[in-house]
């Protein structure tokens, strides 16, 4: 155990209160929670908060579209992530809410100290206008044509074809997704945060050992294309905050998500009587810790701290970046079944199943993390039943049935239990490391060698043997003490498996150094069944319960309405497009641009270079050797990656759920399609 108590604060991110709890976001919060629940075992002062973030146009378009009010729909959202969490294991110590009282005064508390020291400016701005629902339009919340490329359906900041960035005005045949009608323009006055006057303090934070050093390199490339001032404040309507002094604006989501951090755990303090602002003053010695994806690094590195120093705050000791989930080397994606909501997982499986292979999986980087799902059946039947569990299947009975469940008065093996605890230190620097999967791999080779050492001994065949029930005693003893002392190790990974092996082995709760002497003649109760295999079965049931969620998903707000047909074109017209099939020779990403992906394709004898906005659904390296679509006549366009000679045929919403046209057996490079 630590010899110095330690005062921490933790946060995950919060979780939008416009959609379900998947397992991409429980990535996060099994990371998080498994470093609390070690944190608390070593004695320390830990405490964990969330909250829903509530607030922003899509929640309160949804709330208009279901016909109710948009705080009976964050207060219905909030009671499912409620749900879903704690079935998942997952302990906040408190789970609140970014629409709050807590959170409306701490933001503007914060507003008002950075407009009191001159960081807070406005200025006119010009924006997409929807004239029939008379509110102004988020970028994501325009569709139309590529000004650069001509790609149609494209979003109104990004075109995912060609990788272009722009703004709403410069798309072409633009429609709103929300009513259909074609958005105007209107000047409106915004409010922004000067960021630029905390490059100093910024630059210094961030190469202080705070972050990641990958994430730290990243923020360099913003410092050198200049910090600028972030728009905060969004025009009614609109579900947030009313910014003081104003009449129609609000605060921007991302300006009172952060400070939802705070508002959670103020209301902990006014129901536990702590001291809210030993935690967050400027000079605080405790610790503040946020756990988030490395898609919001931007807010949270730079944003968050510089409106923290800004109001007299303290900045967070570090912010723990992590990557994004895959499934068997995929996007997640709804026509695959992979896109698993908490919810339909908890119907079929375990939670402790995919708490255990997260953790084997995951480190202290931002690297993705695939949940392969062959291998999540072995390694979870494999570890935990076939080794760790087994252990004391192997060495109750023997001491129920024949020695009134009780262990010998003294371990006969002080070397082997010595070896047993003295890695604990090792182990618990990796949970604090977050190399969770170093510490996963040393608990498994102890669990190794405690199966061992019984297929060593053999009681089961001891136990045949007159006078060698001393023996058969001494080594089931020695088994379920090393049992207890793995169990201590996996505790904060499996919280609900450890409790009945507490209760089995008639022990209180295990912390971090309660193994540190064996337990002898110590009575032990009954042994059940901690944990089941893995059926395959019920894998494949909760993928196909997932693709029959693809309907009611696609009704969620922010959905484009159907973008109107193009004019007819004659069957001639049509006859002149040359569609040829093509091999992709060679994939690759393009650097500068985050959908696009650089095919060379062989048509059977010609090879072409083309730029597709695919890489949201594909990695490069699946897509060498396929077979595609080639639009093989389309005259080159320059682009500032190269020229892309043609265009490869795809479908599909978009994002993961995008697929390119695949010719069915027997198709040659260079056949053209009719």
């Amino acid at each position: 155990m630590d010899k110095t108590r330690r005062t921490i604060l933790v946060t995950s991110a919060l979780p939008y209160a416009n959609g379900s709890i998947h397992l991409g976001h429980l990535v996060e919060y099994i990371q998080t929670d498994i470093w609390v629940r070690f944190q608390k075992m070593r004695g320390h002062d830990c405490v964990y908060v969330c909250a829903d973030d509530a607030h922003g146009t899509p929640i309160m378009l949804r709330a208009q579209q279901e016909g109710i009010n948009p705080e009976a729909l964050i207060a219905a959202m909030h009671e499912e992530h409620q749900a879903d969490f704690t079935d998942f294991l997952i302990e906040f110590d408190n789970y609140h809410t970014t629409h709050s009282p807590e959170n409306r005064s701490l933001s503007e508390q914060i507003y008002s100290a950075l407009q009191d020291a001159g960081h807070i400016t406005t200025r006119k701005i010009t924006q997409a206008y929807d004239p029939e629902q008379e509110m102004f339009l988020p970028d994501r919340f325009i569709r139309g044509t590529c000004p650069r490329c001509g790609t149609a359906d494209q979003y109104g900041d990004s075109c995912e074809s060609c990788g272009a960035t722009y703004s709403p005005t410069e798309l072409k045949d633009a429609v709103s997704v929300v009513s259909g009608a074609r958005p105007i323009e209107r000047e409106s006055l915004h409010y922004f945060f000067r960021l630029a006057d905390f490059e100093p303090m910024l630059r210094e934070w961030t190469t202080a050992g705070h972050l990641q050093a990958e994430v730290a390199h990243k923020l360099d490339e913003w410092f050198e294309q200049g910090l600028r001032e972030w728009d905060i404040s969004r025009d009614a309507p609109y579900f947030g905050f009313r910014i003081p002094g104003t009449d129609d604006k609000y605060f921007y989501v991302w300006l009172d998500a952060p400070i939802g951090y705070m508002a959670s755990f103020r209301n902990l303090c006014e129901r536990s009587g702590r001291d809210f602002d030993t935690w967050w003053k400027a000079d605080s010695e405790t610790e503040l810790y946020h756990f988030i994806g490395k898609d919001i690094i931007y807010f949270h590195a730079l944003f968050w701290p510089a409106m923290l120093s800004g109001a007299g705050f303290r900045t967070p000791t570090a912010v723990y970046s992590h990557g994004f989930l895959t499934v068997d080397g995929q996007k997640m994606s709804k026509s695959r079944g992979t896109f698993i909501k908490a919810r339909t997982y908890l119907q079929h499986l375990d939670p402790e199943y995919l708490r255990y292979y997260f953790a084997a999986k995951l480190g202290d980087g931002i690297d993705d993390l695939d949940l392969n799902l062959e291998d999540f059946i072995a390694r979870v039947n494999s570890d935990l039943v076939g080794k760790v569990v087994n252990i004391a299947s192997r060495c109750a009975g023997f001491l129920s049935k024949r020695f009134e469940g009780r262990l010998s008065s003294i371990c006969t093996i002080p070397g082997l239990y010595r070896e047993f605890t003295d890695a604990g230190a090792d182990i618990a620097g990796h949970y604090e490391a977050r190399e969770y999967g170093h510490a996963i791999r040393m608990i498994m080779a102890l669990a190794d060698q405690a199966n061992q050492y019984i297929d060593e001994g053999k009681p089961w065949v001891l136990a045949k043997e007159a006078g060698r029930e001393q023996e058969v005693q001494d080594i089931c003893s020695a088994g379920l003490n090393l049992f207890r002392v793995l169990i201590a190790y996996l505790k904060p990974v499996l919280p609900a498996t450890a409790e009945k092996a507490e209760a089995f082995l008639n022990i209180e709760p295990l912390s971090w150094d309660a193994v540190e002497t064996p337990l002898e003649d110590h009575a032990i109760r009954k042994f059940k069944p901690l944990m089941t295999r893995v059926e395959k079965e019920k894998i494949d049931a909760m993928l196909e319960d997932s693709r029959e969620h693809l309907e009611t998903d696609n009704r969620a707000v922010g959905k484009p309405a159907m973008e109107p047909l193009a004019e007819t074109i004659s069957f001639d017209e049509f006859s002149k497009v040359d569609l040829r099939i093509a091999r992709i020779a060679q994939a690759e990403s393009v650097e500068g641009a985050d959908k696009l992906l650089r095919l060379t394709l062989d048509l059977g004898g010609e090879t072409r270079t083309v730029f597709a906005g695919i890489k949201s659904a594909y990695r490069p390296e699946d897509l060498v050797g396929r077979l595609t679509v080639l639009v093989a006549n389309l005259a080159p366009r320059k682009m500032r990656f190269g020229i892309s000679e043609g265009m490869v045929l795809a479908a599909g919403p978009g994002k993961e759920d995008l697929w390119i046209l695949q010719p069915d057996d027997g198709a040659q490079p260079g056949m053209r399609v009719k």
